[in-house]
């Protein structure tokens, strides 16, 4: 794509120099605005920043008098050369925050699908061992982890922890996941349920891989599905105590 961005402006302007003398430079323009679109349509911003900024010096090289220059005989084709970059720049700016759209939309999707698979366990009936070990696969894949393991109790305390709110800490300090991904130590995701702390997972994070809030709130409700199962078995007539 970086190549076409390059090459793609520079061909469609040379192919235009037969009809130079024919055609309106905001002819040329609009023409080479189609390019540019086609580059920005990946959805990566810095392509169509290259095809409109080569765009329109192909514009001025080829298409405007002096010809195979870069000076600018007339005013109204200095100003459609600069409404050409700045089209161009807002083109690849709308195509990049697209893609991003339907990147975070197609994320947003995958979570509620693990959500769900694990509180359809939850909810028919499987053991608490079934879920526990179910949450434990969603939760190394929406966290990026190395390894997930769910203890009953800590035999020594953890010093980074997820909130209920979805926010690491470690101690009292929140952690920027967005930017640099979970700590490289040993993070504590309590299961709760039915008001009693009912065990841990701990979790070993893949180090340099960013976790949205949105993931770490999913993982949370993972816990709470995995609490529930635990406190109904806790309060089960044939359940342990």
């Amino acid at each position: 794509m970086a190549l076409a961005a390059v090459v793609g402006p520079v061909a469609v302007a040379v192919a235009l120099v037969p009809w130079r003398a024919h055609l309106d430079g905001a002819d040329d323009a609009l023409v080479l605005v189609v390019v540019i679109v086609a580059v920005a349509s990946s959805g990566r911003r810095a392509a169509a920043v290259v095809a409109a900024l080569v765009a329109a010096l192909a514009f001025d090289f080829f298409l405007t008098r002096p010809y195979q220059s870069f000076r600018i005989e007339r005013e109204q084709d200095l100003v459609t050369e600069v409404l050409l970059l700045v089209v161009g720049l807002t083109v690849g700016e709308l195509a990049a925050r697209g893609r991003r759209h339907r990147r975070t939309a197609s994320e947003r999707g995958d979570e509620l699908a693990v959500l769900h698979a694990v509180t359809e366990l939850s909810a028919s009936g499987h053991t608490p061992r079934e879920v526990i070990s179910a949450a434990g696969l969603e939760l190394r894949d929406l966290l990026f982890l190395d390894d997930c393991l769910f203890v009953g109790s800590l035999a020594d305390p953890v010093v980074t922890r997820i909130t209920t709110q979805g926010v690491v800490q470690v101690g009292a300090a929140p952690w920027p996941t967005e930017r640099i991904g979970l700590p490289t130590c040993t993070v504590d995701l309590p299961v709760r349920g039915g008001g009693w702390l009912l065990g841990h997972f701990l979790l070993t994070p893949s180090p340099g891989r960013p976790v949205s809030r949105e993931r770490l709130q999913v993982a949370v409700a993972i816990a709470d599905q995995v609490g529930a199962s635990l406190a109904a078995e806790r309060s089960s007539p044939t359940g342990p105590g």
